[in-house]
């Protein structure tokens, strides 16, 4: 069975990601893996790179090598349009800035379509009306553009790992009832065993 990376952050992802895009592909090929998403931190500043790398290279391939276009978002608690310095509580008592950054959030498209409305996604995260701290989508806007992607729940930073690890077992059932309305089966949980302290 092959295997696929659909959460990789490369040097466009500011102090989380250091390889080069091309390094990156370079490897997986060495690996034996057909593909690979580039999911940077609330930018696509490296998809031009990967398309162009990959078209490239598959040049003189019997077998392409597929680049999967991608993000890590950053969505909103609340609203975009929420900028402030609130904190609440969650229930083991822990104390969090609301509006701070906003829950991790993949997605990957699965057409062009889905690579349209990731740009338009992308694009409204710099906004005046949704920048603070990161560039931030929401709740609202990926209902709007949801067409053609598919969304995985991200790493401990995601909505519904954060409401795990926190005790809010009701709040994570309806985060995962609201993503599989929806984006319907094109709604992943994402696992990654890394132990953490």
């Amino acid at each position: 069975m092959s295997f696929v990376h659909l959460h990789v952050h490369s040097h466009y992802s500011t102090l989380d990601g250091m390889s080069k895009v091309p390094d990156i592909v370079d490897k997986c090929i060495r690996c034996g893996m057909p593909a690979v998403a580039l999911t940077d931190h609330g930018n696509m500043y490296g998809i031009k790179e990967l398309l162009d790398y990959c078209a490239k290279i598959n040049k003189g391939r019997e077998v392409p090598f597929k680049p999967i276009v991608g993000i890590e978002a950053y969505c909103a608690h609340r609203s975009r349009r929420s900028m402030t310095n609130e904190q609440a509580t969650w229930p083991d008592g822990v104390t969090y800035q609301i509006d701070k950054s906003g829950w991790h959030l993949i997605l990957l498209a699965k057409n062009e379509q889905g690579y349209h409305n990731l740009c338009q996604l992308t694009s409204a995260g710099f906004m005046d009306d949704a920048f603070y701290s990161r560039p931030r989508i929401d709740h609202e806007l990926l209902q709007q553009y949801h067409e053609g992607l598919i969304a995985c729940s991200a790493c401990l930073g995601g909505e519904l790992s954060q409401k795990i690890l926190h005790g809010d077992l009701q709040g994570a059932e309806r985060t995962v009832q609201w993503f599989k309305q929806v984006f319907g089966d094109d709604y992943y949980i994402e696992l990654q065993r890394h132990q953490t302290d």
